[in-house]
């Protein structure tokens, strides 16, 4: 065992981690990176999967974003955003506002994409109260919704696995049933293979259920991860769903809290996810891709209307009382900048496009495993659910493992993602090449013969 895999064990705490089974295995030590590659302390490469937990979109070690941050380095690290402005805070603040269009136009910095939710959860709380909608505001949010791990991001999530041990810690909010196609209840349909699909009429009793909910309740907002819940295993939304509920949410009175930190910054075609069915939120929050995975950083966007209700005077003590030590971080700041140069340009779109059809394409060998339930893809994300039965959608019990087993199948190939319970995600980093991307989805597939048999249907 390399020393650093010692240090590591004796030491640290990983996150989401059972640190018993950790201890049982030997530990990848990571190095150094070039592109969609990785290397470990042994020399052996392996494609990045996942992008770092769906952080890394341009690749690492990246030229442009290196330059940026060491001319940064040449004048200051950090200062306090706290009675100081700097340079680059400013200019990044001037383009997320002009990216995200709409009515979008102030940005509040803070660090990850908890973070960004606890902003947005604050903002339109005292929002909702001052303007005399609600006393005591409530949220409402889908179920399977994983919004972050702080207090108040884990209050507004509803994954029991997660969640359920914070309980007493916890502000109550409501949930309503997600648009989960694939085991939705209303879908009476046979799964059926001939062409990969479920073949079903959809009545749209999932927005039914929103509209449902938000009709006799003032709430805050409504939060919601736009046209894929990521924690949730990949859940891919219906088109059209998102612009339906966002209607109702406008009707009902209530705020749209975008929670776009794994969404966001082209993951799923658009810049946002919230553009492609043409919907402007409250609040749209942004992370993880934020510095192209270089930097911790988040923003939380929002409206003149949210901004003008915390002007006032000193003494009227209306200021929004909230902050982070690092907030407007310079590093951070030109690393987003970089970042959202290399995404906007020419180059960077048209190997978007051509990676989505690609993986797209590729994704379909896999239908014909006997325990690929479903193979979810919007954008460059992209989720393939494993199932014990695929006539009845029958799950694996997530004490066997099976998303593990695979995921550690896969890195004894060279490639590395991390599971959701029984989904397998795939996130590419968009310098990923069309060999390095076609070898992602191969050794998925090698990886579920192994684990689970490769018989087809």
């Amino acid at each position: 065992m390399h020393k650093l895999a010692r240090l590591d064990k004796k030491y640290v705490w990983h996150p989401f981690t059972q640190m018993r089974d950790w201890a049982k295995r030997e530990s990848i030590v990571l190095a150094r990176g070039k592109g969609a590659v990785l290397e470990d302390v042994h020399e052996k490469k392996f494609l990045d999967a996942n992008a770092s937990i769906w952080t890394n979109l341009h690749g690492h070690n990246h030229p442009k974003l290196n330059a940026a941050l060491q001319r940064q380095l040449k004048k200051v690290a950090h200062t306090s955003a706290l009675g100081f402005a700097n340079e680059p805070a400013a200019l990044l603040a001037e383009r997320l506002v002009k990216s995200a269009k709409g009515s979008l136009k102030k940005v509040f910095f803070s660090d990850d994409g908890s973070t960004a939710l606890e902003v947005a959860l604050k903002m339109s709380y005292e929002f909702t109260r001052r303007t005399g909608r609600s006393r005591a505001p409530k949220f409402l949010s889908l179920a399977g919704a994983y919004h972050g791990d702080t207090v108040g991001a884990v209050s507004v999530g509803h994954i029991d696995l997660f969640h359920k041990a914070y309980g007493g810690l916890l502000f109550k909010s409501d949930k309503v049933m997600a648009p989960y196609c694939y085991r939705c209840p209303f879908n009476r349909a046979k799964p059926e293979r001939a062409d990969a699909r479920v073949t079903r009429k959809c009545n749209w009793e999932c927005v039914g259920k929103v509209e449902a909910k938000l009709k006799p309740r003032k709430y805050a907002a409504f939060v919601v991860e736009p046209r894929v819940q990521g924690a949730a295993g990949m859940i891919a939304h219906p088109e059209g769903w998102l612009k339906r509920v966002g209607e109702a949410v406008r009707a009902s009175g209530a705020q749209l809290i975008a929670d776009e930190v794994m969404t966001g910054f082209g993951r799923t075609g658009t810049k946002f996810a919230c553009q492609k069915e043409k919907v402007s939120p409250d609040f749209l929050c942004v992370a993880k891709g934020l510095t192209g995975g270089y930097l911790p950083m988040a923003a939380t966007l929002t409206t003149q209307a949210v901004f003008d209700e915390f002007l006032g005077e000193y003494d009227e003590f209306k200021t929004f009382f909230h902050g982070h030590s690092y907030t407007g971080n310079q590093l951070g700041s030109a690393a987003a900048l970089a970042s959202l140069d290399i995404l906007q340009s020419a180059d960077s779109k048209k190997k978007r496009r051509t990676l989505e059809k690609l993986l797209r394409d590729e994704l379909q060998a896999l239908w014909s495993l006997a325990s690929v339930g479903d193979v979810r893809q919007e954008g460059l994300v992209a989720g393939v659910e494993l199932v014990a039965d695929w006539r009845t959608r029958k799950a694996f019990p997530l004490k066997a493992q099976v998303g593990i087993r695979v995921c550690e199948a896969m890195a004894r190939r060279g490639v590395l993602t991390r599971p959701i319970g029984n989904v397998i995600p795939l996130l590419p980093p968009y310098c990923t090449t069309s060999a390095q991307l076609r070898k992602m989805v191969r050794v998925l597939r090698e990886a579920i013969t192994e684990e689970l048999g490769g018989a087809p249907v």
